[in-house]
């Protein structure tokens, strides 16, 4: 229909869509295929970026330690503000998925170790570091505190170049300081694998049993005669 034949009829004359200052038929449909074609390209852009209107997800990275037992060790990086978790477990050995036995026999080569994933924009990698070394003896091979073998050396895992660097230069700045020899190694992160569940948050499960085997290990007696005092 167009507008020459379409009319409208109003006092018993008849005047079409045009005379009348309406679009016509044609111009409606013009419209719609308009409106449609946006409609359709709206719907494509957010198909194609379903979140741009979202927030973006906190950017988080990861680090691993080994610092004797690991119960302690995730005790120590849950109270580091930046951190979002920790996970008790075993790296540095060839045994593939090791048990807690078999690390503790010495047999698979892995340590005891945490890994941290933290939020780079809260805590650095280097503090991170700091937070590590003061709550480790460095100036001791093979063991911690009260607990001696291999599985207990401590290692820091490094998962590329940058935290090497950083890792190596901390490391030298600790051996200046204690004016003595740093036994940690500083490794590449091969595969690590997450404890029994049992040994997850173990401070956190176990509160009692935690406080009695940290103070009857003498690790934070031996930790002020490193690094001095806490400050209160």
């Amino acid at each position: 229909m167009s507008g020459a034949t379409v009319v409208s009829v109003e006092g018993g004359r008849k005047r079409s869509f045009r005379q009348l200052g309406l679009p016509t038929w044609g111009q409606l449909m013009r419209g719609f295929r308009g409106i449609a074609k946006k409609s359709v390209a709206v719907i494509a852009l957010a198909a194609a970026f379903p979140a741009a209107a979202e927030a973006p997800a906190p950017l988080a990275a990861k680090a691993t330690f080994a610092g004797g037992c690991f119960w302690c060790v995730q005790s120590d990086f849950d109270k580091v503000p930046g951190v979002i978790s920790t996970t008790s477990g075993y790296a540095g050995g060839a045994t593939v998925n090791p048990t807690y036995a078999e690390v503790g026999s010495g047999s698979s080569g892995h340590a005891e170790s945490v890994e941290v994933v933290y939020d780079p924009a809260k805590v650095t990698y280097g503090q991170l570091l700091d937070a590590f070394w003061h709550h480790i003896d460095p100036l001791v091979k093979d063991r911690q505190f009260c607990d001696v073998g291999k599985q207990y050396r401590t290692a820091i895992f490094v998962h590329n170049e940058e935290q090497q660097h950083l890792a190596e230069e901390s490391k030298k700045r600790i051996e200046a300081q204690l004016k003595a020899p740093v036994y940690t190694e500083i490794v590449p992160a091969g595969p690590f694998y997450p404890a029994e569940d049992y040994h997850q948050n173990y401070h956190l499960k176990n509160p009692v049993r935690y406080k009695f085997y940290r103070w009857n290990c003498g690790r934070d007696r031996r930790l002020e005669q490193i690094w001095g005092k806490k400050p209160s």
